[in-house]
């Protein structure tokens, strides 16, 4: 299965990029309270391991959901790991957009969740009136 993997490190993040590199893998850093250029490409996974949380700290979560939905395309899937506040607060914002609620759970105060962007669509107006 050819697969196109990219490792981003948060800038507020320890530095991992030289164990990434050494196993042979692309990554680079990046300030997510920013837009990403995925220019050509959009992404089947995106795993966020307690980025929602750290991103919290300096800005809002519901921009950087649209920056997910703008990344991921149809079918794909959000794999979130953090605590349980930001989880209830990532799933309540992919419920609104409509996507599917794959899996989700907690333990004692963290969570994982695993979402999938749907190719929702409203539906269509009656046109005659």
């Amino acid at each position: 299965m050819k697969l196109w993997v990219m490792n981003i490190v948060p800038i507020d993040s320890p530095d991992t990029l030289p164990i990434i590199y050494e196993r042979g893998l692309f990554g680079m850093y990046h300030d997510w309270c920013e837009s990403f250029s995925t220019y050509p490409r959009s992404y089947d996974l995106l795993h966020a391991d307690h980025l929602f949380s750290r991103i919290k700290k300096r800005c809002k979560i519901l921009p950087l959901m649209a920056e997910v939905d703008r990344m991921l395309r149809p079918e794909g899937k959000l794999i979130v790991r953090d605590n349980i506040e930001v989880i209830n607060e990532v799933e309540s914002i992919a419920k609104s957009l409509n996507w599917e609620i794959r899996m989700s759970f907690s333990k004692q105060n963290e969570g994982v969740l695993c979402v999938m962007k749907t190719s929702w669509r409203p539906k269509e107006l009656d046109a005659r009136r």
